[in-house]
């Protein structure tokens, strides 16, 4: 689902995959987050984590929000002010390596950990996204039957990440939606998910 107004990016991105049961098999729903505005910023269901798959998956940060990351760049590269975005992940290889492919230098890449190892002092965790997955985790379970298909189980995780950016308000964000937040300026009133049915429809055209 494509609109014309971009995501403002407030925070670190904190991207991550959760398994996906498929029948006998384990797919990977892959997520970004906004830390601060809660916005999923890239969304991808993939069969395995390769690096073709990962490129894809980050890549659509790059093609909805490259003028701020290049911003941010120059400020730091004309006077010294660093307040590059920053991206937080685990140190699976797929994901460093396609971070440095896409935005080495203009960015910065930080590591993250388990929410249960904060306790052992490390400086960062990746809990904003961890607590996105674990909600859709939640979910899943009560689901009878699970996923007939990689394609039920693509469209399910593609109405979650809608219904979080631009339907349910947020308790951290003081009611306000991901998508308010990340200043989406979409009128939906209260009725958010039919109107966004509409809204789409109204823009989607003849395809």
């Amino acid at each position: 689902m494509n609109f014309q107004e971009k995501p403002k990016l407030k925070g670190r991105q904190h991207y991550d995959e959760k398994y996906v049961q498929l029948g006998k098999e384990k797919i990977y729903d892959l997520n970004c987050i906004d830390n601060q505005t809660k916005f999923i910023t890239a969304h991808l269901l993939v069969e395995e984590r390769t690096k073709k798959k990962c490129y894809e998956f980050l890549k659509q940060i790059k093609d909805t929000c490259l003028n701020q990351i290049l911003a941010k760049y120059y400020l730091k590269k004309f006077t010294g002010i660093d307040e590059r975005i920053i991206f937080v992940c685990d140190g699976f290889e797929n994901y460093k390596s396609t971070f440095n492919k896409l935005f080495y230098r203009i960015a910065k890449l930080q590591f993250g950990v388990p929410i249960k190892c904060k306790k052992y002092g490390l400086e960062h965790n990746n809990n904003p996204i961890e607590r996105y997955n674990g909600k859709i985790k939640d979910r899943i379970k009560i689901m009878r039957g699970g996923f007939g298909s990689f394609e039920r189980a693509e469209a399910f995780m593609n109405l979650r990440r809608v219904i979080n950016n631009f339907v349910n308000p947020h308790q951290e964000l003081n009611g306000k939606t991901p998508a308010e937040m990340a200043e989406i300026k979409l009128e939906l009133g209260r009725c958010k998910l039919l109107n966004l049915i509409r809204y789409v429809a109204k823009n989607s055209g003849d395809d």
